[in-house]
């Protein structure tokens, strides 16, 4: 198995939705794909970084959240293998800039697409556009949870 077809047959394990995918997802992934490692630690993102790129994470995890002035901080979510950060993708939408900060809580392997390859994806193939709507689905849903346990659960 040559590099290409390792990095192919490594995201489908990490992302099985697309096994099935039409034969141009998968040579957009040959194409387009570059495979990364990044060590705990690591920052990702600091809050008002452009959005150049997005991440697909194949292993490990990642903490976005939300630093106050007071210097306290509010985890949004954390992602793990078959994931991607919603806040990425808005900002890779909106042309605007990270709204949080993404750190490395556990070594990541992932796969990262440029911003604009990731763009046209998402206006050619459904099953990205389906990817996104349901990472936004499921974010928004620990959003309000983490909302509800500050508002009405802490004291």
């Amino acid at each position: 198995m040559d590099a290409k077809e390792q990095k192919l047959s490594r995201v489908l394990r990490g992302f099985p939705f697309l096994k099935d995918a039409d034969p141009a997802v998968h040579k957009g992934i040959d194409d387009h794909v570059s495979i990364a490692r990044i060590p705990k630690g690591e920052i990702i993102f600091f809050e008002g970084d452009e959005c150049k790129n997005i991440a697909l994470v194949l292993s490990g995890v990642v903490r976005v959240y939300k630093p106050g002035e007071s210097g306290r901080e509010i985890t949004l979510y954390r992602l793990g293998q078959g994931d991607s950060c919603v806040l990425t993708a808005s900002c890779i939408f909106s042309h605007g800039h990270f709204p949080a900060v993404a750190v490395v809580e556990e070594d990541v392997e992932a796969a990262v697409v440029s911003a604009g390859i990731f763009r046209s994806w998402l206006n050619t193939h459904e099953v990205w556009r389906d990817f996104v709507f349901t990472l936004l689905s499921k974010r928004l849903s620990e959003v309000m949870e983490t909302i509800e346990e500050v508002a009405f659960r802490r004291m």
